[in-house]
């Protein structure tokens, strides 16, 4: 992969702000249709996610910030890959841990890799 430009693997600062972005979608309709619950932001986040990965190519924040989630080995990402990975994010420890390439262990346990579009 290259090391900068587009197809390059995401650096935090991007990552960090698509994050922003997905989780202050989910809590603003948690709080207009769940009177701000916890559970329900979690669920809309993760379906958020689950459904937009392999759609889109990423969630919305990551769409906005300019990145595209794929497999390693390139192609589509498929149905499991969004739900292993998302299921990795919430639990958090696994997203922020990170490895020499910076790839968050949610990542490679999904065999994926967030790269600039």
């Amino acid at each position: 992969m290259p090391e900068s430009g587009p197809g390059s693997i995401a650096r935090p600062g991007r990552r960090i702000a698509a994050l922003a972005i997905d989780w202050a979608a989910a809590v603003i309709v948690s709080v207009a249709f769940f009177a701000y619950d916890s559970i329900a932001t979690l669920a809309i986040f993760s379906a958020v996610q689950i459904l937009f990965l392999p759609t889109l190519g990423g969630s919305p924040g990551h769409r906005l910030v300019g990145l595209r989630l794929r497999p390693l080995d390139g192609g589509w990402v498929g149905l499991w890959r969004p739900i292993v990975r998302t299921t990795l994010l919430v639990l958090v420890i696994p997203a922020v841990i990170w490895d020499a390439d910076q790839r968050g262990l949610h990542d490679k346990g999904a065999g994926t890799v967030l790269v600039r579009s």
